[in-house]
């Protein structure tokens, strides 16, 4: 099986965390949850219902680019809101892949309300996370539709994986 360098991006609540464990899992490769990586500040932050700005991310991406760097394969769950996010994620992992969970806001706002002992809580966070995002393009990311059960969406990117593999392009950041 071809081993990957995936990073499952998306806002707060759309299912990284789940979506990136159990696709880890399907392909045999190895799983990390971003939020695990946030410094005790931006957690801080978080919990007292104050959003990120782009300099309190930036280390936390540094990290999760080495991390990725450091490995042959992973699947790494990180919110990846920007290109320029995104870009710095990409640093020195050339091939490496984007899965976009795709969601609105009213479907993600009903999860995080559902959502038990995260730090990450407030409608303002959501928001301005849902403000900072800058979708990526079909020829960028493979794009999921949340509204699918976590089987189906596994499924899909699976698919679409088998597609790309057949296919031999990979979607691809250079176009930033």
């Amino acid at each position: 099986m071809k081993k990957y360098k995936i990073v499952v991006m998306g806002v707060s609540g759309c299912g990284k965390s789940a979506i990136g464990s159990k696709l880890a899992e399907r392909l045999g490769l190895t799983f990390f949850d971003g939020d695990d990586y946030h410094c005790a500040e931006n957690i801080d932050k978080m919990r007292q219902g104050i959003p990120l700005a782009g300099k309190d991310r930036q280390g936390w991406l540094k990290i999760l680019n080495k991390l990725i760097a450091q490995r042959t394969e992973a699947i790494v769950a990180c919110s990846a809101l920007s290109p320029e996010y995104r870009q710095i994620l990409s640093h020195h992992n050339p091939d490496l892949l984007f899965v976009y969970l795709q969601g609105d806001f009213e479907t993600i706002w009903q999860r995080h309300q559902n959502r038990k002992d995260h730090y990450f809580k407030g409608k303002k966070l959501l928001e301005s996370q849902f403000a900072d995002l800058v979708e990526p393009s079909v020829g960028e990311a493979l794009i999921i539709d949340i509204r699918q059960t976590v089987d189906e969406m596994i499924a899909d990117i699976i698919q679409k994986l088998n597609h790309l593999n057949s296919a031999k392009t990979l979607p691809s950041l250079s176009k930033h």
